[in-house]
């Protein structure tokens, strides 16, 4: 039985996530299914695609990486099942972009041959169908990862695609000079698509130059600077402050290695 990683924008304040997890757990009972994260900013794949790039690497290979960051639920794009060393399932959206820098799909398949989960142990009201086109999470993407989990042949899971066909977010990461600013984390720390800087070195981003040190530490509080973040891309920060707020940084912004 291979465990299910799971993340996405459901949040917490609403049973979401819990659902998609019973229905993991009642198609497969004793599933190990462990929780990325569900507070991501709603619909925001660049801060979606970045927090998979930071967890796979860290992913047993074999494990089942099951995402939901789903804007266009409902809408033509396509559900897939993809893997190189790990098991993907999600919407063909670009949310796997970065993760998948670091672990090539080789193989991918629609997800169209699985039947939906239903209500258990409860009559529905007359009339009442559940939403299927608005919670894939639960009805789609769910089954796929329990049918992997278990191990079932991938074929089952519908018609194979080209990898080359599935859709990727224009991002690209580069070992400079140039690079923009991919998102934000909660702290307002600007993670950027540079993969490298050499302490004390400057960055130029939103008309500032900031200089590369090696952490928080070493700034002054309220001081900005650009340091080697968790990921290994180049981070903005403010010590004890927001870069976003304090520089007006936003998403896609340039950024310059001087």
């Amino acid at each position: 039985m291979r465990p299910v990683y799971f993340l996405s924008d459901f949040g917490l304040e609403d049973p979401y996530a819990g659902v998609v997890q019973a229905v993991l757990e009642e198609r497969v009972p004793g599933v190990r299914v462990r929780h990325l994260a569900h507070a991501l900013p709603p619909g925001d794949l660049r801060r979606a695609t970045y927090a998979l790039f930071e967890a796979v690497p860290y992913l047993p290979e074999g494990a089942v990486l099951l995402a939901v960051v789903d804007p266009g639920v409902g809408t033509g794009r396509r559900a897939i099942a993809a893997w190189g060393k790990r098991f993907y399932v999600g919407p063909d959206n670009g949310l796997f972009t970065l993760a998948w820098l670091l672990d090539p799909p080789e193989r991918a398949f629609l997800l169209e041959n699985l039947s939906p989960p239903r209500p258990r142990g409860v009559l529905p009201l007359p009339g009442l169908r559940p939403g299927e086109h608005t919670f894939h999470g639960r009805d789609r993407f769910a089954p796929a990862a329990a049918h992997l989990a278990l191990g079932l042949p991938p074929e089952g899971l519908g018609p194979e695609v080209s990898v080359e066909s599935l859709v990727r977010l224009p991002l690209a990461l580069s070992p400079g000079p140039l690079g923009e600013v991919l998102t934000f984390d909660r702290f307002g720390n600007a993670i950027t698509t540079l993969l490298s800087a050499p302490l004390g070195a400057w960055v130029e981003v939103a008309g500032r130059r900031v200089r590369v040190l090696r952490t928080f530490g070493e700034a002054e509080e309220g001081e900005a600077l650009a340091y080697l973040g968790s990921a290994g891309l180049l981070e903005i920060a403010v010590n004890r402050g927001s870069a976003r707020e304090a520089l007006g940084l936003q998403e896609g912004m340039p950024v310059r290695l001087l």
